[in-house]
């Protein structure tokens, strides 16, 4: 087949095309550049250029054309707007998301020439074919396991997508570049938002949204515990980075109005809930569950709930958790699966 790879300069992605190739794939690898790393220069250097050095490596190793592709502007107008919008409103947005569903299998999809008959990945997931319809299934590896970030394609994108590395775990991954002696073999994994790279989000938040100083308020008693540059920066849920004394201390509630943030140390059941209402959904095979016993993840990661989901009349939907959760926050996505299926997902709504 005709393929087109994205590379990031990371060693999944690079197996991957590794993997395409020795199977005797016609490839073209694209390195889309998102990063916002020329906004923030004043930071200091930008990582991007040492990732299109390691994808030029690998591909000049694997005999593979490498196309930059630049997606910079599409990538403010949906991604980074959504996510400056959603941290304004006190809310807790999942960018790598929206960067799947609207970007990597996207515009993208759409740039390229349509001769191209998939478009493969590093991602640690499983599309398989039954009946005519494609399903997003687990990696094997819990801990890599990136379903949750891809719970928004649709049939169309699943059915174009190829995850070539997806029924490996991240341990076989590192034999296999060892393996084929991958320039990048020793290279560690990124981490953080896709569009910031080495940039920390608290940075990118400061310079959209400045810093404003507000109360920091213990939600059992009202006395004020300290004070904060805005309550953007903070997270329902959150215990690091409080810098209060005499904890562990939870961010439970903002006040985006007054600009405060409350935090509880006592009060559990200020910090905890098991039901939260959720809505905007993505159902992956295009109708909702045929039952409401399911799976379901609130952030990501290896820890799943078992839970009901009931839809409402209006759409949205109530979940009921086994057991209740500390950092349950408005803007999350809830992801929902069925065994080792992933159906879809929505944003959390209170």
């Amino acid at each position: 087949m005709k393929i087109a790879v994205l590379l990031s300069g990371g060693v999944d992605s690079s197996v991957a095309l590794r993997l395409l190739k020795d199977d005797g794939h016609d490839l073209t690898a694209f390195y889309l550049k998102i990063w916002l790393q020329d906004e923030f220069s004043f930071l200091g250097d930008c990582p991007w250029e040492e990732d299109l050095k390691y994808a030029r490596a690998v591909c000049k190793q694997a005999d593979v054309p490498l196309e930059v592709l630049s997606l910079q502007d599409e990538y403010w107008n949906t991604v980074v707007t959504y996510t400056i919008e959603e941290i304004k409103e006190g809310r807790t947005p999942n960018p790598d998301i929206f960067c799947n569903s609207l970007i990597k299998f996207g515009e993208f999809y759409d740039k390229i020439d349509s001769s191209f008959e998939k478009v493969a990945s590093g991602h640690y997931a499983q599309i398989e074919e039954k009946n005519g319809k494609f399903i997003l299934k687990r990696s094997p590896d819990p801990v890599k396991d990136q379903t949750y970030f891809l719970a928004y394609l649709t049939q169309q994108q699943l059915a174009r997508g190829l995850f070539p590395i997806g029924k490996y775990t991240k341990a076989e991954i590192r034999e296999l570049a060892q393996k084929l002696q991958l320039p990048n073999m020793n290279r560690k994994d990124s981490q953080g938002i896709c569009f910031l790279g080495q940039v920390k989000f608290r940075e990118f938040i400061k310079h959209h949204l400045g810093e404003v100083e507000g109360e920091i308020i213990d939600i059992d008693t009202g006395k004020v515990m300290g004070k904060h540059p805005g309550y953007y920066f903070y997270t329902i849920g959150q215990r690091s980075g409080l810098g209060l004394g005499g904890g562990p201390w939870y961010v439970v509630q903002k006040d985006v109005k007054n600009n405060i943030v409350y935090v509880s140390r006592e009060n559990r059941a200020a910090r905890e809930r098991d039901e939260f209402k959720v809505g905007k959904f993505n159902w992956i095979l295009e109708e909702k569950p045929s039952k409401e016993n399911l799976l379901v993840k609130i952030r990501h990661g290896v820890n799943f709930y078992e839970c009901t989901l009931t839809i409402n009349e209006n759409g949205t939907g109530t979940v009921k958790l086994s057991k209740p959760d500390k950092g349950i926050a408005p803007g999350q996505f809830a992801v929902f699966y069925d065994g080792e299926v992933c159906l879809g997902g929505g944003v959390i709504l209170e």
